[in-house]
């Protein structure tokens, strides 16, 4: 031991994580040392505790300074640092009843961008207020947050139901809970939308469903199933544009877990783009009494939340937690919004949720 309590330090491993300005950029972060440079065999020569460090001297010559938090966080603990890698802490799994309690961010909130992402993360949406109810704004608002994701069918949208691009949603029936991007190797992180105008008509009710608890449900009643959807590789496209056919590098199971932690992660489901099973022809059978089971569940009118959308209020929802569908509807109606990736939003609420300070300290390679 080096000192009371804190494990030697004695691999290359360790020094691998050395922090000083020769190892790490100061202002990167990223590594300057040649890891494979240093010697296997390398050891301590001299080691030193102070109050809130551990100061080294490696037989090479080289000096570290270890501070006791980062050795702590250093050492093991690969849940505690999934929970700021992943961004999953205090999360609230909810149902219909959501309706009397919906997260919303005023307006007035002059620095709202992190309000709004802790809305996201507990609940998996959130409404924004926004003035005024302009394309403008929403752009300007999605963009607060991070870059606005491109795709085939461009990047910010501003459409009604005529079919420019060629997707059920950009028609004016009725569409089921679903995620949206399943052919995406990367689904989309967050999408947007913002109702603008809906004249001449009605119907068009906005359905959100949170699909992490209905996977906790589905994991208690059934668990055979759960696992079945939880290995089982499925492919999806999308090819209804010209020239246009996007497939993932490979075949995904409808739910994602980290592999480290066994946390769920993602849900990727819809049955409009859904392509091949990864399954014997003779066991596929197990897979759909699975995901008809599922669909059952997300179904349900205790999972299913229901509100008709509004110029002025942005809907904004975490599309590999919260399903989303929409009644039919009649008449005009005009939807703005966009995609952002997972990995920006996620990254904008870890830093100024924990700080950066803290997301850094948990960046140590084990």
């Amino acid at each position: 031991m080096v000192g009371r309590g804190m494990r030697v330090v004695v691999s290359e491993q360790d020094m691998d994580n050395c922090q000083c300005a020769a190892c790490v950029h100061v202002d990167t972060k990223q590594r300057l040392l040649d890891t494979f440079s240093i010697p296997q065999d390398i050891s301590i020569t001299t080691g030193l505790e102070t109050k809130h460090q551990i100061n080294v001297e490696w037989s090479d010559g080289h000096r570290s300074q270890y501070s006791k938090q980062f050795l702590k966080h250093a050492v093991g603990h690969f849940d505690k640092r999934s929970i700021i890698r992943q961004g999953l802490e205090n999360i609230e799994l909810w149902d219909s009843s959501i309706a009397k309690k919906a997260p919303k961010v005023k307006d007035e909130h002059t620095d709202r961008i992190p309000l709004i992402l802790e809305e996201i993360h507990k609940y998996g949406f959130v409404y924004v207020d926004l003035a005024p109810a302009t394309p403008e704004a929403t752009e300007a608002l999605l963009r607060s947050i991070s870059f606005i994701r491109e795709t085939h069918y461009g990047g910010f949208y501003d459409f009604t139901a005529d079919l420019a691009s060629k997707d059920t949603a950009y028609t004016n029936i009725a569409l089921e809970a679903h995620t949206d991007t399943t052919y995406f190797s990367d689904p989309a992180g967050l999408q947007a939308f913002h109702l603008l105008e809906h004249s001449g008509g009605e119907g068009g009710a906005s359905l959100l469903v949170d699909g992490f608890k209905v996977a906790r449900d589905l994991c208690e009643e059934d668990p055979e199933a759960y696992e079945i959807l939880a290995t089982t590789n499925v492919h999806s496209h999308a090819s209804g544009n010209d020239g246009i056919s996007i497939q993932p590098y490979r075949g995904f199971p409808v739910f994602q877990h980290d592999v480290a932690t066994g946390n769920l992660m993602q849900i990727r489901w819809n049955s409009s783009d859904r392509a091949a099973i990864e399954l014997p022809i003779g066991e596929v059978g197990k897979w759909y009494d699975a995901a008809r089971k599922w669909d059952a569940m997300l179904k349900k009118e205790e999972n299913e939340y229901w509100a008709q959308l509004k110029p002025g209020t942005v809907l904004i929802f975490d599309n590999w937690r919260v399903l989303h569908g929409r009644s039919a509807f009649t008449g005009k109606r005009r939807i703005c919004g966009g995609y952002i990736n997972r990995d920006d939003w996620i990254s904008k609420f870890k830093m100024t949720h924990f700080g950066k300070d803290v997301v850094l300290g948990r960046l140590a390679s084990g």
